[in-house]
């Protein structure tokens, strides 16, 4: 890896590492706040609004990347964060925080991409390794927001939110000093005059015959997002001893450890759409322990099954779609994946908190994790039923290909990225 990739490749790991810090400390403690304070509806939209951010920002990135370049749109895009997130902590009432949750995710929309964009610029044979990294260092960022944010907990928000402003200032300084200012560009910067509005990427939405997986990919992240929303009310209204983010710190270590040699294991030995069952299996039996016992150790029995949705599900489903979707119509699969994630990020975001109050509200606890423990069996069951070939054929080059999809299991596209040199990454965080 020549000099320039090299300090590229930090900037990059670097400034994730920081981003992932800073939002894992915040925003558990704003859920569970939230969920206190007004209602487990509202702690949904402060959260949903975030996704309404980035959804949008899908938009705009490649008018802003053709026009400011590839660092200086995440300059841009890391800056609005930051902004957004330090004057968090001197407003109050659930309208301002969801308005600034909205440009949070804006921000998060325009600096993500870039950083992905720098990662497929790289020759082909480094991008495995850069993308692996790029993983760890997102999910070491995790384990210590977690960490932190249970440090953190019982601080005043404004000084939270400081600390959390710190950190994403710290991402822009080391993102900007590392990536070159050259080398990265848009390839649409130096030909015709990009618009800087437009929705080009809802032509990836329909891929043929493959929408139907697109739409399972949906339901995993509404169930995704119902837990990462969902657990710190539940933390809050079950287990207060207990900081918010302790669940977060319990997941994230548990994905460092278990992610690559997990999913290497049960990709020698079934087929991609067996695997996704066994990841949805893990989260039917996380949601039920939620539910039924609501106490400390029922927390991590379910914070060390639901972590199997992430190590399982997300590689395998890059690999389901890369045996379906033709070669030529990948740089489509990748628009319409990022999508159908942001749409269930969306509606999962605000389905949690909904759930969480009607459950409180018939007198059932736990009842909003029963209705996902039972959407995840559903779908684990569609994904048994919808073995075919593909699963038959699954041979003996998998364990090379384990590497490329755990190395993509952060957010779902690295694993094609290689097939699709051509695609201009635009996935958020």
């Amino acid at each position: 890896m020549i000099k320039e990739n090299t300090r590229a490749l930090v900037g990059v790991t670097g400034g994730i590492l920081l981003a992932n810090v800073g939002s894992y400390i915040w925003f558990p403690v704003l859920v569970a706040t939230l969920g206190g304070t007004d209602s487990g509806f509202w702690a949904g939209v402060v959260m949903c609004m975030t996704y309404v951010g980035r959804l949008l920002a899908t938009f705009f990135y490649e008018g802003i990347a053709a026009r400011t370049g590839v660092r200086g749109g995440v300059f841009l895009g890391t800056a609005l964060e930051a902004v957004a997130l330090g004057l968090m902590g001197f407003t109050d009432g659930v309208l301002a925080y969801s308005l600034l949750a909205f440009f949070i995710g804006f921000g998060s929309g325009v600096s993500f991409p870039g950083l992905k964009n720098v990662l497929v610029s790289f020759p082909e044979a480094e991008r495995p390794k850069a993308f692996s990294a790029f993983q760890m260092a997102g999910q070491v960022g995790l384990f210590g927001g977690a960490l932190l944010g249970g440090v953190l907990a019982d601080v005043e928000l404004r000084t939270l939110f400081s600390v959390v402003f710190a950190f994403f200032i710290g991402f822009c300084l080391i993102t900007s000093a590392l990536i070159p200012r050259g080398g990265f560009e848009s390839a649409a910067a130096g030909g015709e005059r990009v618009p800087l509005f437009s929705l080009s990427a809802f032509k990836g939405i329909e891929v043929r015959g493959a929408t139907r997986y697109f739409l399972l990919s949906a339901a995993f992240w509404f169930l995704s997002l119902g837990f990462v929303v969902g657990i710190p009310l539940h933390m809050a209204e079950y287990v207060p001893q207990w900081a918010p983010s302790s669940p977060f710190w319990i997941t994230g270590l548990s994905i460092l450890v278990l992610q690559y040699p997990l999913f290497k294991l049960f990709d020698k030995r079934f087929g991609p759409g067996a695997v996704m069952a066994f990841g949805l299996a893990g989260m039917t039996v996380a949601f039920l322990a939620f539910g039924a016992g609501r106490t400390g150790p029922w927390v991590v029995v379910g914070c060390l099954t639901v972590v199997l949705g992430e190590i399982l599900f997300v590689p395998s489903f890059d690999l389901w779609i890369a045996r379906r979707v033709p070669e030529h119509r990948l740089a489509k699969a990748m628009g319409a994946m990022h999508f159908f994630r942001s749409a269930g990020n969306m509606v999962g975001s605000l389905a949690a908190g909904i759930l969480f109050d009607l459950s409180r509200s018939v007198g059932v606890a736990g009842g909003n994790w029963y209705v996902a423990a039972l959407l995840a069996a559903g779908c684990a069951l569609i994904c048994l039923s919808g073995r075919d070939s593909a699963d038959s054929d699954h041979c003996a080059d998998s364990a090379a290909t384990a590497d490329t999809g755990a190395a993509g299991a952060s957010d779902g596209t690295e694993a094609t990225a290689g097939t699709a040199k051509e695609e201009k990454v635009t996935e958020n965080v």
